[in-house]
């Protein structure tokens, strides 16, 4: 009788991509820059300290001072979470932080979190190249996973994932506890077969022809990345 146990398929070509240096990427619209307390702080508490909701799914804030900003992001500077700050090429001006975490090279996994957008960034071209070109770093440095986990209750941070083409995994109940309250986690992620064609839908969707006069879209980008997930989230399904 022969032994006929499953296996997964080699990976003899396969070598762990190097991790992130904090490397300025910049696009067409947006520019992410290694966060630096005394450069930024100012600027980002300035940008996002007119909305307290902002932190209600973060472990840390709100900050009530710059000075309190400050001591956060001189304390958050490190290689695992590695912050960015995003500045709005269009408006020339900071408005956001995102950063490569859980980083795990040898399995060839990286995950997008902390991401916090002032409201003046939110819906913006900006806000979404920034994402974008963290997923191109990762992918063109050799990354095979590409992860993002939420909050389970936070639907905007759910939206954000499936709109940026990444498939919903599944939940995982009471997975942490966070400012002295309960946490399921919902998690999100791309594989690099996904890429090429999530690559070609950002590359639309970011083309200045595919907005009118006004600034306005003409075609959602959920649209474009809907066809290449391969889970939808039921929490925006009704299941």
């Amino acid at each position: 009788m022969s032994d006929s146990r499953p296996l997964g398929p080699q990976l003899s070509d396969w070598r762990p991509p190097p991790t992130p240096n904090g490397t300025p990427l910049t696009g067409r619209y947006a520019r992410l820059d290694r966060l630096d307390a005394d450069r930024h702080a100012v600027d980002l508490h300035r940008a996002m300290s007119g909305d307290a909701s902002l932190w209600d799914y973060m472990p840390y804030g709100p900050f009530s001072s710059a000075s309190q900003y400050h001591r956060w992001a001189r304390e958050a500077a490190g290689d695992d979470p590695l912050f960015y700050a995003i500045t709005d090429l269009d408006a020339g001006q900071v408005g956001g932080v995102a950063s490569y975490l859980r980083i795990a090279p040898e399995a060839g996994s990286i995950e997008a979190g902390h991401i916090s957008l002032a409201p003046a960034l939110q819906r913006t071209r900006a806000a979404t190249e920034a994402l974008y070109l963290m997923m191109n770093w990762a992918y063109g440095a050799g990354y095979r996973r590409f992860e993002w986990k939420c909050d389970a209750l936070n639907m905007a941070s759910r939206r954000a994932a499936q709109r940026l083409g990444l498939s919903y995994e599944g939940t995982f109940r009471q997975a942490t506890v966070v400012k002295e309250r309960n946490r399921d986690t919902a998690w999100f992620a791309a594989i690099d077969a996904d890429w090429p064609a999530l690559k070609d839908a950002f590359g639309f969707w970011l083309d200045p022809a595919n907005f009118d006069a006004a600034g306005q879209q003409r075609e959602r980008l959920g649209t474009l990345t809907r066809l290449v997930r391969v889970a939808s989230d039921p929490a925006q399904n009704g299941g």
